[in-house]
């Protein structure tokens, strides 16, 4: 359980990293929308996609601490352990992301780069039905899995007391002090 009474943040998410985020989320839905109406405006969602994930590889490798891969990428063993601590009610409190989060941000930005190459491939094969069934697929596939991001994003919120949804719009969450858990 957290202090409600401490007040003491800490700066977690650089502001390329939540620019990077919610220029996403809107690029995402812009693609998800114009999808077979719009083309024009498809593609340069695609393609605005395409270069946002290029810069998050490129951060996840030299942003800051919490923005790098090697700070929240953890392996299965470490998720699941996670996981079962949490249904226990003893998770640990993280700065940035916790092994499940850094799980679905793996995940999300795997899926959403083979979204693109797939939009790639089938504009590039001139409308490749096959091509067109694999970026459709997994197009579902990435809202599939946002869904899941954001039903984990509110469950952590109420399990930690923490808007999580504010701390990506600040850059700040509360300190571990204040959860008196440790973690990283």
């Amino acid at each position: 359980m957290h202090n409600g009474s401490c007040t003491e943040e800490i700066r977690v998410w650089d502001p390329l990293l939540r620019l990077f985020h919610w220029s996403l989320v809107l690029v995402f839905a812009l693609a998800w929308l114009t999808g077979d109406e719009w083309m024009d405006l498809h593609r340069l969602a695609g393609y605005s996609m395409a270069a946002l994930l290029f810069f998050r590889l490129l951060w996840g490798v030299v942003g800051p601490r919490h923005a790098r891969f090697a700070d929240f990428v953890r392996g299965p063993s470490a998720v699941k352990a996670h996981l079962l601590a949490l249904l226990q009610g003893r998770a640990q409190h993280y700065d940035g992301h916790n092994p499940a989060g850094g799980a679905m941000v793996v995940m999300l930005l795997t899926v959403l780069a083979l979204v693109v190459a797939s939009g790639l491939l089938a504009d590039a094969f001139g409308g490749s039905e096959l091509f067109e069934a694999l970026h459709e697929l997994l197009a579902n596939l990435a809202l599939m899995l946002v869904g899941l991001h954001i039903a984990g994003v509110l469950l952590m919120s109420v399990l930690e007391g923490e808007n999580l949804v504010r701390a990506m719009v600040t850059g700040r969450k509360r300190a571990r002090s204040c959860n008196g858990r440790a973690g990283s």
